[in-house]
């Protein structure tokens, strides 16, 4: 059987969370269903895997910036929560992205854009953002790529 898009992965998980009655799982499968659906009313256009994955990468950055806004607010209760969005969320994502598979992207997309310093950073990470979408960080990312446009 051919894999089915993530649009009908998450379909089929928010059918199993309403038949488990599990009212956490189904709350953030629908808010992430909601928000692939909006796009595609937007933009008019049914969305692709990749373009899911960006909504659903998002949705994580979103939630991991509100986890630590919590965390550092004394509030672990709504962080925890965050957190456990993001585990449901994280199951829809690629594999992520090993240390030595990431540093051998970046070498190569600097081989690849013949950059030579800092102002080549935005030719990088052009080039890099298609091969990584969902599989790591993006701050993470530019951290690395800066690092190593740097030494």
């Amino acid at each position: 059987m051919a894999e089915s898009s993530l649009k009908e992965q998450l379909a089929s998980a928010v059918k199993t969370a309403m038949r488990e009655k599990d009212k956490e799982r189904l709350v953030t499968l629908r808010m992430a269903q909601a928000a692939v659906k909006q796009i595609e009313i937007d933009e008019r256009r049914e969305l692709s895997d990749d373009d899911v994955l960006k909504v659903l990468d998002k949705m994580l950055k979103q939630r991991r910036d509100a986890a630590s806004q919590y965390d550092e607010a004394g509030r672990s209760e709504l962080a925890d929560k965050e957190r456990a969005e993001m585990a449901i969320i994280e199951e829809f994502m690629p594999v992520a992205l090993t240390e030595e598979e990431l540093e051998s992207l970046i070498r190569t997309a600097i081989s690849a854009t013949g950059a030579e310093g800092m102002p080549d950073m935005g030719k990088v990470m052009n080039e890099l953002r298609p091969q990584v979408v969902g599989r790591v960080d993006m701050g993470l990312l530019s951290k690395q790529v800066r690092a190593a446009l740097a030494g």
